[in-house]
This record gives structure tokens, C-alpha cells and sequence, in this order.
């Protein structure tokens, strides 16, 4: 495995342990959230990564006076422990074996945790509250970050420039959102809501803006009343002069520092909503030492933005042809020149194939921004899930292994992500037998048939199936929801084996991503990103968005079933009608063979003996 670059932190650690002893604590928690919970941080508030090197999207880390552990997911299980210092740390997995069971098993009676409650959920403070008090410990809230405390040059907070979404493109005004998010507040018997995620307040403000890389909104807090009046707490200088583009009639304006003091305001004798796993504890003690009650739901936004408006789905659809005439040039590109500069040893580099696709992304004028870091990874890199490529880790691209390209582009009219495995030499009968498997999960998905009623939890194991069958999983979920033009991994609906009460229901956006990875070695994943139809029958089925041909050369093809094969030859039709018009020559022709009709039983796979 190429080994990335890994920061030496222990001088960090020692002056957070120094800061444990001034202010009479024997641990500290460490999340990746910033004060919205996001996935995705600006620099000034990548605390995980300055303190422990770790550098995915999902984690914590508890550093005690003689002790610490890290917790992440399955997609990051592997590139954890290429990134810290495993003499500092514990690696723990982040749902199996979470924060608060640590603190139940390995707390000493005595000891005193602190943490920062506008960096954790509700449910996390409370969660991990009740372990530490049954361990006989103290759960300590701080007013000022310790991380913060020692960080003597972290970057200051973003003030990207906010911009209004027209109505050409959003669907609706913002003032039907507000008659629709009051009436929902009413419906739950809630005075006012409180909202602190940035794709929520983006999405109702129709606002869109650039804080965070990748991310087009915001970051902002905002509160309604059930009347539908909104106050948006927003650094102004983010704001232009002149908003007269912009739908804020019944919106005031307030700085964002001013969040605690307005619910603080609002709360005696009346009820707030919010949503305990995305929106900070300290939201919550404010609205109770105030004298107010909280009612604990999920956003009313968030159940409004995930069903996408005709107008939104046409977006979508519009950018996926975009995006699916890049992903072909950057393939075309890809086959006509690895093999070539390989052979001279100047071979094609992970961040060079990162930077292609991004410039054949902007030959599209709707193009604004990647909707995350491209996921360029060669060989054994592409084990990790959510690799990201490094100036050190950066891997040639060669005939010796797979190629994984997870990429997605945020266009003014829609958000795409999708994935691609393919190699530019012979690969051996294991990785064949994998992706054939991943391949026939990703089929079954995308052909199912499924009733109302039906959440994605329901349909997950259709996907993993045919790696069951041969001793293998993979350890992240199978797809996951996906904003307009906002978050590329958008709440609440979700493939994944844990529970999910939300039902699927037509007009949602997901992605479905199956995988396989063997660390060390290689990672396999197919992804498109599908709509939700409705079938007119009690039945509802998926629409794929993304229009990208899939590389049947390493698969084996007399392991897919007649219908599987229809299903290729029928998507592979429509990838080649909808780029009528769209490309010249070299990636047309490109498109013909990859999209031509499944020969079979004649064609065949790759395999050792088989060359590309």
C-alpha cells in the first residue's frame, strides 16, 4: 500500500494533556464536527485532524491524561491507521464499538471528561453522559475549545461569498417554504425550530454559497416560528450590498454568535424543535435553562428538501448528461494514454487523473465546483474507501491492478456523484470473480421492484447478496441521499443494513454504490445515482441519473444471468442515446465500444491470460 503522509502530532497531544491539567480534566473529546455537525469542515474547523492526522469526513477521538482512542467507520478503517500514530491511539470502530460504550468500559471512577457542547449532538452529549455518570465520572461541558486553546496558527472562520438561487432552479419561493415549515411546526406542536444545518437554512432561503469546499451553502444558523417569520443568523460581511435577488421578506438578519441568546429569548414557556442528531447540545441547555421545552424530530426541512420538485429533478437530469459526457472523455483520455506512458515510465498519476476529470467537468458552463474530493485511487489505495490522493501517497496508474474513480460535480442545476472501477491491464481471476459480484449487487438494485411502504434498510441485502454467496461484504452502506445542488450526502434516507424508519417514496435522490475491498490490494465499487419512481401499481423502482458506461472487461460475463445482461444492454442504450450531439470523434467512438451489445457467450472477461 502507498503509505500517506503522516504528520507528527505528538508535540499536539502533550499540549492538550497540558491543557487537561490547567483546567482540573482527565479527558477530552475531540469530534470531526464542527457547530452545524456536518460531514464536511472548513480548515479553521478540522480539530480531529490537527490533533490525531486523521483526515476522513467521520470520527472522534477521546484524549485522556494517559490514554486516548480514535473512532471511525468501516470506510475508513483501513486509512486510519496509514494516517495516525498508533502508539498514541486506540482505533475503535465508530458504530460498533462507539464513544459511549469506551467511556462505560474504560472510564476510572473520578476522572472528569470534558467536551464542547456546540460540537455535539444532543444525542451524543446525552449518550455519552449516561456512561460516564454510570462509570462514576463527570460529563463537563467547556465554554471555550480546548483544541482551540492550543492552536496557535488554525485558520480563520470562512466567509465564502452567498449568492441568491433563483426560482428558475430551485422550484419554489421561499415564502411557500415558509407557509409549508410552519404549518409542519404546527403539525408537531412546536412554537419554533431550530436550524443549524447549512443545507436546510440553503435550501429554504434558496441561497447558495461556498464556506466549505465542495459544500455550495452557507454555513449559517436560522430560526422559525410556526407563524413562518425566520431569523437567519449569518456573518454579514458573506452578504452582498445589493439583496435585492434575494427572497427574505419575512426574514431578519442577526449575526451568528447571537444563536444561544436568540433561543434563550425565545424558549421561556414555549416549544423548541430540533433534531438531536445534527444539531448541538448547547441548543438544547439553552432552550431548558430558559424555562422552555424541546421537542426532538427530525427537521420539517429535511423532510420537505429530500422529496426533489419537478423542477429539481430536471436539473438533475440535466447535469448528469453533463457530467456523464466528461466521465466519457475522461475515460477515452485515460485508454488512449496509460498504457502508452507507462510503457515510456512516465505513467499516468492518481492527482493528474484527478485533475483531468475536474477540467472535463469544466468544459461544462453550469460547472461550479467538484461535490467532493475526487476519490482518484490506483492498486492497493483504492482498498480505502475514501482515499484521497497525496502528493506522497500519489500512485501510478498501471497495468498491475485497478483503477477506482469516485467523483462528482456540483452544476447550478443539480449535484452528481458516481463511481467506476476499471484497469488498463490484466487482472486475475479474484478481482473478476469480485467486481463480477459487486457488478450483479449493483444490478439488483438498480432492477428492483420494490413496495410502498418499502425504507431502505428493507432493500439493502439485495446489493450484497451475491458477495454473501461468496464469503464477502463490504463495511459502509449502499447508498445514501443527495442534495440539490447542496450536500452530496444528504439526509435521512439511506441503503444500509442498520435500521432506517425513512420510506423511500418517488421523488428522492439516492445513490447506489455496492463494493468490495481487500486491503492492501485492491477496492472494487460501481455507483450511479438514481431517482425514485413511482410504478402506478403499489410498486416503486429506480431511474438511473447517471449516464456512464460500466467496464464489462473485467467481469466475468458467463457468471450474469440473461435479465442481468438485458438490464446492461438496455442502460448501456440509453448511456449512448443520451450523448447524441455531445462529443467529438474520439470519445464517440470510445462510447460505441464500451456501450456495444453484450456478445455472449462468445465474449471474454479479463483474466490473466486476457489482456485489455
Amino acid at each position: 500500500m502507498t503509505s500517506t503522509a503522516r504528520p507528527d502530532t505528538s508535540g499536539r497531544i502533550a499540549a492538550l494533556r497540558r491543557k487537561l491539567l490547567e483546567e482540573g480534566l482527565d479527558g477530552y473529546v475531540v469530534p470531526r464536527f464542527d457547530e452545524h455537525q456536518g460531514e464536511y469542515c472548513a480548515p479553521h474547523d478540522c480539530r480531529l485532524a490537527y490533533v490525531t492526522g486523521f483526515t476522513g469526513s467521520a470520527g472522534v477521538a477521546i484524549i485522556m491524561r494517559d490514554r486516548a482512542a480514535i473512532f471511525v467507520d468501516g470506510r475508513y478503517q483501513v486509512q486510519v491507521r496509514d494516517e495516525i500514530d498508533l502508539d498514541q491511539f486506540q482505533v475503535e470502530h465508530l458504530h460498533n464499538a462507539p464513544l459511549k460504550d469506551w467511556l462505560a468500559k474504560h472510564l476510572r471512577r473520578g476522572e472528569k471528561v470534558g467536551f464542547n457542547p456546540m460540537l455535539l449532538p444532543s444525542t451524543w452529549d446525552e449518550d455519552c453522559g449516561r456512561s460516564v455518570s454510570a462509570a462514576g465520572g463527570s460529563w463537563v461541558p467547556v465554554t471555550q475549545d480546548l483544541v482551540d486553546a492550543i492552536w496557535t496558527a488554525q485558520p480563520e472562520k470562512p466567509l465564502g461569498k452567498i449568492m441568491a438561487f433563483p426560482l428558475a432552479n430551485s422550484g419554489e419561493s421561499v415564502a411557500s417554504k415558509r407557509r409549508r415549515i410552519a404549518a409542519m411546526l404546527a403539525e408537531h406542536g412546536a412554537d419554533f425550530l431550530v436550524e443549524t444545518q447549512p443545507d436546510n437554512i440553503a435550501w429554504f432561503l434558496n441561497v447558495r454559497g461556498g464556506d466549505v469546499a465542495c459544500n455550495p451553502m452557507p454555513q449559517s444558523f436560522m430560526i422559525v416560528d410556526r407563524e413562518g417569520k425566520a431569523e437567519w443568523l449569518v456573518d454579514h460581511r458573506k452578504l452582498p450590498n445589493d439583496l435585492s435577488g434575494f427572497e427574505l421578506d419575512g426574514v431578519a438578519i442577526a449575526e451568528p454568535q447571537r444563536l444561544l441568546e436568540r433561543v434563550r429569548a425565545a424558549a421561556p414557556g414555549r416549544t423548541a424543535m430540533f433534531d438531536p442528531a445534527v444539531t448541538s447540545s448547547a441548543v438544547a441547555h439553552a432552550t431548558r435553562d430558559a424555562g422552555g421545552s424541546v421537542r426532538l424530530a427530525r427537521s420539517p426541512i429535511t423532510l420537505a428538501k429530500m422529496h426533489k420538485n419537478p423542477i429539481e429533478l430536471a436539473g438533475f437530469r440535466d447535469c448528469h448528461q453533463l457530467d456523464g459526457a466528461a466521465w466519457i472523455r475522461f475515460f477515452d483520455w485515460l485508454e488512449r494514454h496509460a498504457g502508452e506512458r507507462e510503457a515510456n515510465g512516465e505513467p499516468v498519476t492518481e492527482l493528474e487523473a484527478e485533475e483531468r476529470i475536474l477540467a472535463f467537468r469544466g468544459m461544462a458552463e453550469s460547472f461550479v465546483e467538484s461535490s467532493f474530493r475526487t476519490i482518484s485511487a490506483a492498486g492497493a489505495n483504492a482498498a480505502m474507501c475514501h482515499y484521497a490522493a497525496t502528493d506522497k501517497s500519489n500512485a501510478p496508474i498501471t497495468s498491475r491492478g485497478v483503477f477506482l474513480l469516485d467523483s462528482g460535480g456540483q452544476y447550478l442545476t443539480g449535484t452528481t456523484d458516481a463511481t467506476r472501477t476499471t484497469a488498463i491491464g490484466p487482472v486475475n481471476t479474484e478481482m473478476c470473480r469480485a467486481y463480477t459480484a459487486v457488478l450483479k449487487g449493483f444490478i439488483s438494485m438498480m432492477s428492483l421492484k420494490f413496495p410502498t411502504g418499502a425504507c431502505g434498510h428493507h432493500l439493502d441485502a439485495f446489493a450484497r447478496r451475491p458477495l454473501w454467496d461468496l464469503g464477502l461484504d463490504y463495511d459502509h452502506g449502499t447508498g445514501h441521499g443527495v442534495g440539490h445542488m447542496l450536500s452530496v450526502h444528504e439526509q435521512p434516507q439511506r441503503f444500509d443494513r442498520r435500521i432506517n424508519e425513512i420510506e423511500l417514496t418517488p421523488g428522492m435522490v439516492t445513490t447506489i454504490e455496492p463494493g468490495y475491498y481487500k486491503a492492501g490490494e485492491y477496492g472494487i465499487r460501481i455507483e450511479n445515482q438514481v431517482e425514485v419512481i413511482d410504478d402506478g401499481d403499489g410498486f416503486m423502482s429506480f431511474r438511473s441519473l447517471t449516464l456512464v458506461p460500466i467496464d464489462l472487461r473485467l467481469a466475468e460475463i458467463a457468471l450474469l444471468t440473461e435479465a442481468e445482461r438485458h438490464w446492461i444492454d438496455t442502460y448501456h442504450e440509453r448511456v449512448a442515446t443520451s450523448m447524441a450531439g455531445l462529443l467529438d470523434a474520439g470519445p464517440a467512438s470510445w462510447l460505441a465500444a464500451r456501450t456495444a451489445p453484450i456478445s455472449f457467450p462468445d465474449q471474454k472477461r479479463v483474466s490473466e491470460q486476457a489482456s485489455l
